[in-house]
Formats: C-alpha cells, structure tokens, sequence
C-alpha cells in the first residue's frame, strides 16, 4: 500500500515536459555571432600565421603604416616620396585587403604575403586609397591593429572630384571606349548630381567619423595634399614625426620639373618622377557648376575643420 502511494505521489510531482521548438534568432543576434565568428577566425590567424624570412635577416610583416587615402588625393606621391627615407619599406601595388571580400577572406597571412621584405628596424607601408570610404575598413584596420598608424591625405573636394572623373576618362579613352562628359555626371534633373560617387567620396567630414569611432585623431595624420604638390618637403618632415622616424629626407631629395609641371624626387644621385598618369590637366568645367560644387561642400568642410580642428586652404 505504501509502495502504491508513493508511486502515485511521484506521478504527481513529475515535470510536465513541453516539446522544445525550434530557437529563432533575431536579425541583430545573426549578424552579432557572424562578427564575433569573424573576429575568432582573425584571432586565430594573428597566433598561427609566419612571416617569409630572407637569408639576409630581412622578413616580411604586417604593416605598421597605412595610407588609407584619398583616392586621388595624391597617395602615390605621398609613398614614393616617404620611400626616400631608408626606414620604410614600402608595397608596391595597392593591396585592397581590408575593402575587397575576396582579399579580405584569405586572411592575415595571405595579406602579409603581400608585404615587402623589410628589416625590424624598418616601418613597412601599404596604401590603398578605397579605404577611407569603405565603411567596412575601420573596424578591420582596428581589429588587426590598434595601434596602427594612419596617413590620410586630402586635397580640395571639388579639384578632387574633377582628377577622379579624368582619371576614369582617360582610362576609358585608353581603351578607346567612349565615356560621357563630366557634366552629365555632375548634373541630374538640371540640379548638382550628389549621388555621383565621386562627390560622395569628397565628403571627407562623413568618411573621417567612421575611422574616429575605431582610431583616436592623434593616430591619423592628415596630410594636405594641396601643399604637397607645391612644396613637398614641409609636408614630408611633419609625416617623419608622425611616424617617429628620424630626418632622413631634406630639401635637396626634390626638384621642380618644368616640362611636367611639378616636383620629382632625387635619391643617391638618381632622378625620377610619378608616372604619366599623374598631373594630368582637368577637363573645362563651367564656372557656374564650379560653383554649385564648392557651395555643396562648404558645410561639409566647414564640419570637417571642426572636427579633425584643423582648417585647409580649400573653395
């Protein structure tokens, strides 16, 4: 009898088991544990990957240095001439890791591979202007390195714009397709067309508050691009602070080129200058679309001065 009841009192207090349904995960936590699989998979790689080593003691790194832009700001420039400095090893092409998915997905190694072979003493630079407009690129940057250093060099938005669309137009006109004029980029319904990429990229004031919630303003040096093309080597000594190199590059490494229209580099008795592409005259534009141009930018470059509290000599 006591054995019955016992029986039925454990038949009284069993759990009701209620079948599990299937866990539905929001949109928000799907993209949370696709970063945070992202930034194991980065973890990983920083522990196990190895640097190529050179019978001469010479390795390749990770850069401690990136020129993360302006497109058509003046990045070539801006390398070749800090090249001259024999504490920087510099990429030679522009790496497109951190922007482009399928670089980006071969992971660290694969973009230390890209590297040159330097010494430790040596600070290695890779440049790839698309990164200062690729929202994706800071948070990567910052994962990798939080320390890293930045060059950042801007020219004025609007004689930017004009060297975009010239570029892309003689690249087309290289490969003897035609290409439309400039003014049908820049004007749409009889107003100033904001949504032609290369406006967008000119909004520096956008762009630069993406890289400050990731980098603190004393880790981007800014260089004015404008300066840079009419006298280079105050520009040059204050990125050498920057990156805390010694002053290896003087006046005496420049020179005005007056069939080209600007500086070149001299280096241990040898002379070279950027290659043709550079320099090359704008398109005539319309003083009245000139116009609509720098009126467009005057408040985002009013912003931007603010907040990097620094002014430049733009419209």
């Amino acid at each position: 009898m006591a054995a019955l009841l016992l029986g039925a009192l454990l038949l009284m207090v069993q759990p009701h088991i209620v079948p599990s349904r299937p866990t539905v995960i929001s949109k928000a936590e799907a993209t949370s544990q696709s970063v945070q699989k992202e930034l194991l998979k980065k973890t990983v790689l920083k522990n196990d990957f190895k640097g190529n080593i050179h019978f001469n003691g010479s390795c390749q790194q990770l850069p401690q240095t990136i020129i993360i832009g302006v497109r058509k700001g003046g990045t070539r420039a801006l390398l070749e001439m800090l090249s001259l400095h024999p504490d920087i090893a510099a990429a030679e092409s522009e790496v497109h890791f951190f922007d482009w998915e399928d670089h980006y997905g071969n992971g660290l190694q694969w973009y230390m591979n890209q590297m040159p072979f330097s010494y430790p003493h040596q600070i290695t630079v890779e440049k790839t202007p698309a990164y200062f407009t690729s929202p994706k690129v800071p948070e990567r940057v910052y994962n990798m390195n939080q320390s890293m250093r930045l060059l950042l060099i801007l020219r004025d938005p609007s004689e930017r714009v004009l060297s975009d669309y010239t570029q892309v137009f003689y690249n087309h006109v290289q490969k003897h397709k035609p290409y439309p004029s400039i003014e049908e980029f820049l004007i749409k319904d009889g107003e100033l067309n904001v949504d032609y990429k290369a406006i967008n990229r000119s909004l520096y004031y956008f762009h630069m508050q993406n890289w400050l919630k990731y980098f603190p303003l004393d880790r981007i040096h800014i260089v004015d691009g404008d300066k840079l093309i009419k006298d280079p080597f105050p520009e040059i000594e204050t990125v050498e602070r920057f990156l805390r190199l010694s002053p290896q590059i003087n006046a005496s490494n420049f020179y005005f080129n007056k069939t080209k229209g600007f500086y070149c580099l001299r280096d241990s008795g040898r002379e070279r200058c950027l290659h043709e592409s550079k320099g090359r005259a704008h398109p005539h534009v319309d003083s009245h679309l000139l116009d609509k141009l720098h009126e467009y930018f005057h408040e985002p470059n009013r912003k931007f001065f603010e907040l990097v509290g620094r002014t430049f000599d733009w419209h």
